[in-house]
């Protein structure tokens, strides 16, 4: 109940993309969807499936929960390569500065004649 009230609550901080667009578009033909479509109404004969209709209100919260552990997961990557990247460019800059500074063993005055 109460993951049910804080999806109410959070179903108002929504914007109107997430409110209109479905999270995962359906791969189902049509036929198929009316096929689901019609099964979803029936009234369940088993006691299994009967325990689950309990649950069908928590399937936009599993839903948006997954979407936010996968884009959770891709910040982490794209994280993960810049930093490499970062890294990598710090190895080159310090290279660069390696090369360009004066070499100790050229004397900074030429010798008089």
């Amino acid at each position: 109940q109460r993951i049910l009230r804080l999806a109410e609550m959070c179903r108002r901080l929504e914007t109107e993309e997430e409110k209109v667009l479905p999270f995962y578009p359906s791969l189902l033909a049509e036929r198929e969807q009316q096929d689901a479509r019609r099964i979803l109404v029936a009234s369940p004969n088993e006691p299994l499936a009967r325990a689950m209709q309990d649950y069908v209100a928590l399937e936009r919260f599993w839903q948006r929960f997954n979407k936010a552990k996968l884009e959770e997961k891709a910040l982490e990557r794209a994280r993960a390569a810049l930093a490499n990247r970062n890294q990598h460019l710090r190895e080159l800059l310090r290279q660069y500065l390696a090369g360009a500074a004066p070499s100790q063993k050229v004397p900074r005055d030429p010798p008089p004649l």
